[in-house]
């Protein structure tokens, strides 16, 4: 069993970082190269659950 932290594609890191940025841009959240530590909890939810929902949306649309 892997551990739940261990990347499945390691190789996606820089993508998922890159696409978290997109997200973070799109819902006004000033995201900074680095530690982020000062996020609230309601702006880094608002990021990860945007970033859930178009990967959902993506996988919805390649099995059309």
């Amino acid at each position: 069993m892997t551990n739940s932290n261990e990347k499945v594609v390691p190789e996606a890191k820089e993508a998922l970082n890159k696409f978290k940025y997109e997200v973070a841009n799109e819902v006004g959240v000033n995201l900074k190269q680095g530690y982020n530590g000062d996020l609230s909890s309601k702006d880094a939810g608002r990021i990860g659950g945007n970033m859930v929902r178009k990967l959902i949306q993506q996988a919805e649309s390649q099995m059309k």
